[in-house]
């Protein structure tokens, strides 16, 4: 007993402690993803299209069946004879139908149809590089917050360190009074930025975690990972280049592209309805019946091998080829159905004259529609054009920020590192020590942040350049 829960404490721990790479994460999001099912189950309908589309070359095929009962006067569907007698009629039949020529339009429906499973699966891969983009932006903005967590930490153990130090001089005689509580103010502030980094670095992990769909993100954490912002090969490259890359790569245009086509098939389809329509048809047909009462039977003059049968509550004589049917007993009902079966087949032309000017509406308003999306490829054309010399430029702009704030700090720590010996032998005061050690604080934060800024930049350039946001070994 003491070993089962020594093991499964043991395999509890290891699960809170279980610490996520960005792999896992974008993984993770891939398959668990609300957004990425919803456009899973596009895919499966235009799946479904597709086959409803093959479905239009095949033939169609229906079976019919009937049983009615007639009372009264009614027409013998057996004879054809009008008689004022109750009878039960069985029928059935087998129908077949195929289009032979109907203006190509089930070709184009088809081409159509494959279009829009490529066009899906377009869609899907769009929103899963979206998302994994937004989890890479999500994972950065936990390292950051990681690491000026760190920093704030680090700042007050510092500033306490200063406090303790000043106690000390005051006791000497060396600063007045009111540097100690210029010292404790500041251990106050750093305390209130520290809890403050706590605090964001806890919003941007539950960020992640929803992102992700956990059910359980309490425990949730990533794996501490340093991240070097070197100068990216592609800023070696021209915009153009890059654009030139991107528009043969980026999903969005492939979906532009393909919307394209596909209005390009309804125009051919909506055309097709100007043709002629040609249809080949058979048909299988077979029926029975079953006379309930007859009142009266005598021998037909003209033809000894039959009988006149008199319907009750008439005085119509009545030709009877069946002496069972007279008698009130009916031929089996299998044969019945083999004597009067028949069948039916042909071909039909439709040839269109006037509608009302429908087909030609349809025609105009699939051209419209055509119109639209070339409109919307060119308008995909620019944005992409736009989003890569935008990202090009930030990429860019973001490097020298981030080498502006490396040098800016080094001068902030040794502008620090004077004042603390100043402060020390009493020559700086508590609040100029205390200005100095703010900004060279504010330089190291800064420093964090133009870097995960950087890196995040560069790995939208890279996506539009075609490199993926998860490298696969």
């Amino acid at each position: 007993m003491i070993w089962f829960w020594m093991i499964l404490f043991g395999i509890t721990s290891h699960s809170q402690s279980k610490k996520w790479t960005l792999e896992e994460c974008v993984n993770y999001a891939l398959e668990n993803n609300i957004s990425i099912k919803n456009t899973a189950l596009d895919k499966e309908l235009a799946d479904i299209e597709r086959s409803a589309a093959i479905g239009s070359f095949l033939p169609s095929a229906n079976a019919t069946t009937s049983h009615s009962w007639n009372i009264g006067l009614n027409q013998n569907i057996t004879t054809g004879l009008l008689e004022n007698q109750t009878t039960q009629f069985t029928s059935a039949g087998v129908n077949v139908g195929v289009d032979i020529y109907n203006g190509l339009q089930n070709q184009y429906r088809l081409r159509r149809a494959s279009l829009s499973q490529i066009a899906t699966q377009y869609q899907l891969t769009k929103m899963q590089e979206d998302i994994a983009l937004n989890v890479a932006n999500a994972f950065l903005q936990i390292l950051f917050n990681k690491e000026n967590l760190k920093v704030q930490k680090e700042q007050l153990l510092n500033n306490q360190g200063q406090m303790k130090r000043s106690e000390e001089l005051l006791e000497a005689g060396v600063i007045p009074r009111g540097d100690l509580l210029d010292s404790k103010a500041t251990v106050a502030s750093s305390e209130q930025l520290a809890i403050n980094a706590e605090n964001l670095l806890l919003i941007s992990k539950l960020s992640l975690a929803q992102l992700l769909q956990l059910e359980d993100f309490k425990d949730f954490d990533i794996i501490d990972r340093e991240y070097e912002a070197v100068q990216s090969p592609l800023l070696l490259q021209t915009p153009e280049s890059i654009y030139q890359q991107a528009k043969e790569t980026r999903t969005e245009l492939k979906i532009a592209q393909t919307n394209l086509e596909i209005a390009e098939k309804d125009v051919s389809i909506s055309r097709g309805a100007y043709q002629p329509r040609l249809q080949g048809f058979y048909s299988f047909s077979t029926r029975a019946s079953n006379l309930d009462r007859v009142t009266g039977i005598e021998l037909n003059p003209s033809n000894p091998t039959s009988v006149i049968g008199v319907v009750e509550g008439t005085n119509q004589n009545v030709l009877q080829p069946n002496f069972n049917a007279i008698l009130g007993r009916p031929s089996p009902i299998f044969e019945q159905f083999d004597n009067n079966k028949g069948q039916n087949f042909g071909v039909q032309l439709t040839v269109p004259i006037f509608n009302g000017f429908a087909t030609r509406n349809n025609v105009q308003r699939s051209k419209v529609a055509l119109e639209r999306t070339k409109i919307a490829y060119e308008q995909e054309e620019l944005t992409l054009e736009r989003n890569v010399f935008q990202a090009f430029t930030d990429v860019k702009g973001a490097l020298k920020s981030y080498e502006a704030a490396v040098t800016t700090l080094e001068a902030r720590q040794e502008a620090y590192n004077y004042a603390k010996e100043r402060f020390e032998v009493g020559l700086m005061n508590s609040f100029d020590f205390n200005q100095s050690q703010t900004l060279l604080v504010n330089a190291q934060s800064e420093v964090l942040r133009t870097k995960y800024d950087y890196i995040f930049r560069t790995k939208i350039l890279e996506f539009y350049f075609g490199i993926p946001i998860i490298q696969k070994p």
